[in-house]
């Protein structure tokens, strides 16, 4: 890519603190669950099998990038997992950049690329996001956990050409 970049950003699958809050109460009650089940051999060992397994698979998930955005002069760059398609936003169609609250939900589920209500979404955490509307009237909300930098970012690619 011969193209400067202006800001990059790693967004975690397992790094949203709601989620993994859920995942230790979840191990914590099967380890509570092990020291209180005595008489029961068998489900005494699947109870701790399953609390070191939602462990095991918590901090594998903290090192699993879910996507990465990466500011340029001219596009901003969304890649997901391994799957899933690159997406470009061209800076020239967006008419329209504000940082506010992604969500007013607690929980949020990580998203990538959801077309849903004329809306595009990519998140896996933060409070704010990026809102880009471009000329045909399709929002792009894209959650960050640095969305002060990443507005910052879009605004001074959009202000060099």
């Amino acid at each position: 890519m011969d193209e400067q970049i202006l800001f990059q950003e790693k967004q975690y699958l397992g790094r949203d603190w709601t989620w993994i809050s859920v995942r230790l109460i979840l191990a914590l009650f099967c380890f509570v669950a092990y020291y209180i089940n005595w008489e029961h051999v068998v489900s005494q060992q699947l109870f701790f099998i399953v609390g070191v397994g939602i462990l095991l698979v918590s901090i594998i998930m903290l090192y699993m990038v879910s996507y990465r955005t990466t500011v340029t002069k001219t596009h901003v760059i969304l890649s997901g997992l391994w799957t899933t398609s690159l997406v470009k936003i061209d800076l020239n169609s967006i008419k329209h950049i504000e940082k506010k609250r992604y969500s007013n939900f607690f929980f949020n589920n990580p998203v990538y690329n959801l077309h849903k209500n004329g809306k595009i979404r990519f998140y896996s955490g933060g409070k704010e996001a990026l809102w880009l509307t471009d000329k045909d009237g399709l929002v792009y909300v894209i959650g960050s956990q640095y969305p002060a930098q990443l507005v910052q970012a879009v605004e001074k690619a959009k202000n060099e050409k």
